[in-house]
């Protein structure tokens, strides 16, 4: 109740939907609890069940097992949002027994999909994870990049406190798994000269990892889009774990593989002015197939400006890969319009170019889903880069 600022009983009681006095005869010593009623504190508090029946028992031990042998391999993963990296870890056989999330439209996605997941719907700064200390093989997580201050810095772990770096390193830390396995976006190689990623690099290693590091573009590895991300893989020092990286496929997904035969649904439209532009605009080009005076007139000052601009005004080609997805299908920068259609990828085909399952429902509004999809991580490289950590870790418990 003091994490999510729930001051009296009474505000509890009306979260739940019930009266004080009935929440008082839930709460009574000589009350036999009903699984229901439990429940609804449960979802109130947004924790598992099991955390209001046994609150000192916040570990799951049927899903973590020995952690020593057999091939089950566990993971807990941060900053899980629409769970694009949770299925990837899914599809390759890897149980995650804790999903930590802060957005509440995400948590709902992760619960309606996978009633069954521990999704631990809070700020991660609150969140302990000793209880897990020596149990987990694998932390895996994309969390948000942000800068640091290196005004006669160390440049150590505790120079990262107040970013959700250090929340990453925090959790490695307390539960000191046999691996990490950290997602961001490319341009976190370049940030600050370098230096952001130094630090970050020098925090894990000091946590006692060994540490490489590689930019996966997303279309050599199954998924129908050019997304550059940086991928961190630790391994625990001492522990003989040997890590490589997928290998990447020869040629690149392209659109009209991952939009075969795409379930309809509904998407945003174009206003008339930007429509009328983009009709002019053939698969596969841009901004720079328009007239000179209309693309003055869409473009504005951006015209002028250096760069390719080559996101502007952008229709896609059916046999390429779609343009880095981003959280709104059509702003000015970032046009990603159908190679047939002037229109943008509708939700469903916005969630086919990241290779999430048909079956896998988005909670929210229109703009939420078009967001979680565009923040999330693609769930077939996710797959592919989670198959080859849990053979690292099973190789590693056969010799």
């Amino acid at each position: 109740m003091d994490t999510l600022e729930i001051k009296t009983q009474t505000e509890l009681a009306k979260r739940m939907g019930i009266s004080k006095n009935q929440l008082s005869v839930l709460l009574s010593d000589s009350y036999e609890p009903i699984k229901s009623s439990v429940k609804k504190i449960a979802d109130a508090l947004l924790v598992p069940v099991d955390h209001i029946i046994s609150p000192d028992t916040t570990v799951r031990e049927e899903l973590i097992g020995n952690g020593s042998d057999g091939d089950k391999v566990t993971d807990i993963e941060l900053f899980a949002g629409a769970g694009g990296l949770a299925l990837g870890l899914e599809a390759a056989g890897i149980n995650t027994v804790e999903f930590v999330e802060f957005d509440r439209i995400c948590c709902d996605t992760l619960k309606k999909n996978r009633p069954n997941w521990n999704v631990i719907c809070a700020d991660i700064h609150t969140v302990d994870f000793t209880p897990y200390n020596g149990k987990i093989d694998i932390v895996s997580g994309g969390f948000p990049c942000q800068a640091f201050s290196y005004a006669g810095k160390k440049l150590g772990f505790e120079d990262t406190r107040g970013t959700l770096f250090h929340e990453f390193a925090r959790c490695v830390r307390e539960i000191n798994p046999k691996m990490f396995l950290a997602e961001n976006v490319r341009g976190l190689v370049s940030h600050d000269k370098g230096r952001t990623l130094q630090t970050i690099l020098a925090v894990l290693e000091d946590l006692g990892y060994d540490i490489q590091y590689k930019i996966l573009n997303a279309a050599f590895y199954g998924v129908g889009q050019k997304r550059e991300r940086i991928v961190i893989i630790g391994t625990k020092k001492g522990l003989g774990l040997k890590f490589t990286f997928p290998e990447p496929e020869k040629e690149m997904t392209t659109l009209r593989q991952a939009l075969k035969d795409c379930p309809k649904s509904e998407g945003v439209e174009y206003s008339a002015k930007k429509k009328a532009a983009l009709s002019l605009v053939p698969p596969g080009g841009c901004w720079v197939n328009l007239p000179t005076d209309i693309a003055k007139k869409y473009m504005g000052k951006s015209y002028y400006s250096g760069g390719g601009r080559r996101g502007m005004a952008r229709r896609i080609s059916w046999d390429e890969p779609c343009l880095t997805l981003t959280c709104s299908p059509s702003q000015l920068q970032t046009e990603r319009c159908h190679p047939d259609e002037t229109r943008p990828f509708t939700v469903r085909e916005y969630a086919r170019i990241q290779s999430f399952p048909d079956s896998w429902d988005f909670s929210g509004s229109i703009g939420d889903r078009y967001k979680q999809i565009g923040n999330a991580v693609p769930v077939e490289m996710a797959r592919r880069i989670a198959v080859q950590i849990k053979k690292t870790i099973l190789d590693s418990r056969k010799s």
